[in-house]
């Protein structure tokens, strides 16, 4: 029985078309829908960059409360471009629970939010939009399905369609 599903998002050009299927689910089995997007932690070179031009104090200050406004930022973000892309799914849009943004390695996030939600299932697309379309599975994909303790919906992108 699934009474709850993942949609992990990466807010790419195909996010859209994954969510249908994630709504479409979540309408079929009467389940709510969580939406996590995973941000992956500023690299090295910004973190050098930043303790150049920013004060010890300021910079802690960055880390401690600039980092949480910006995940909040794009929360409301992502929730109002599910609204204008959900079109005439909007009433599937009430299933959505919540969405979280959340820093860290993409799989590793996706994974600890389905065990911390308890989910059913975690519906994902194949892989992202950037290059290397010519694997089978994405990275995140393929750690995801390799290990999840929940059955993974994975949706193909569409340029792989003949």
């Amino acid at each position: 029985m699934i009474s709850s599903i993942l949609y992990a998002t990466d807010l790419g050009l195909y996010a859209p078309y994954v969510l249908q299927h994630a709504l479409s689910l979540a309408s079929a089995y009467h389940a709510e829908l969580y939406v996590v997007h995973a941000v992956e932690p500023m690299g090295l070179f910004a973190d050098s960059v930043l303790q150049t031009y920013l004060d010890t104090e300021t910079l802690a200050e960055l880390r401690a409360t600039g980092l949480s406004n910006v995940m909040g930022s794009i929360e409301k973000r992502v929730m109002e471009g599910f609204r204008d892309e959900i079109g005439e799914m909007r009433k599937e849009a009430e299933m959505i629970r919540s969405v979280r943004v959340l820093q860290g390695d993409p799989p590793l996030v996706i994974l600890g939010e389905a065990q911390r939600l308890g989910v059913d299932l975690i519906v994902a697309g194949s892989h992202s939009h950037g290059d290397g379309m010519s694997t089978p599975l994405g990275r995140t994909a393929a750690r995801v399905v390799q290990l999840a303790e929940v059955p993974v919906y994975l949706v193909p992108m569409l340029q792989h369609r003949g």
